[in-house]
């Protein structure tokens, strides 16, 4: 099934699921800090694969990246990408380091935003899985910075995705004054598809 035949009826219950998910993956972020947060009603878009580098800055924008690979009945690719100034506000909020590199991260940085990454990552599948009574289990997070493009032309290359659109959920977490901004990318497998919206109710044709 390719990214133009999807209908105006299955975008919409794609929608209602991504809203699902980044709404628990709020929740999850709350929990982690121990702090009361704000979600902006996420943007959820189904955009062709090769926009999605477009969609967080540009191919060679600056990026943190956690990726993982979903293992199960829907076979797929997770990616949580945030900003580097994200990443260091979710950092300021979550241990209080403060980082003034402009570029890097030491490796307690990275391992805490590969955790947080995790939680978050976990907490969407979590929902998606409850959602569809399917299972849904993610493989162990990597957590990387680079420029977009090459962070997604690597972790696709790596597992041979061969799909061709991606459910897109566009999130800001706030906490007082503080705004951190994430994108969720969930890339089914294309042999997945049929077998998620059939969990859903939803018919292909």
């Amino acid at each position: 099934m390719k990214f133009e035949q999807f209908g105006d009826f299955q975008l919409d219950v794609l929608r209602e699921v991504g809203n699902i998910g980044a709404g628990n993956a709020a929740t999850a972020l709350s929990k982690l800090i121990s702090k009361e947060i704000d979600m902006k009603v996420p943007q959820v878009k189904i955009i062709p694969f090769d926009e999605i580098a477009d969609f967080v800055g540009g191919a060679e924008s600056l990026v943190v990246c956690v990726f993982l690979r979903v293992l199960g009945n829907i076979p797929g690719n997770m990616f949580f990408i945030i900003s580097v100034e994200s990443a260091k506000n979710l950092l300021h909020e979550l241990m209080g380091i403060i980082n003034q590199d402009e570029e890097s991260f030491n490796e307690m940085e990275l391992s805490a935003l590969n955790e947080i990454g995790n939680i978050l990552t976990g907490s969407y599948l979590s929902s998606l899985a409850d959602f569809t009574k399917l299972n849904m289990q993610p493989s162990p997070p990597a957590v990387a910075i680079d420029m977009a493009g090459a962070i997604l032309s690597y972790g696709l290359l790596e597992i041979g995705h061969n799909g061709d659109f991606a459910l897109t959920i566009d999130t800001a977490f706030f906490h007082g004054n503080e705004k951190i901004s994430g994108h969720f990318f969930l890339i089914p497998d294309p042999t997945a598809l049929p077998q998620l919206f059939h969990a859903l109710g939803v018919p292909l044709e």
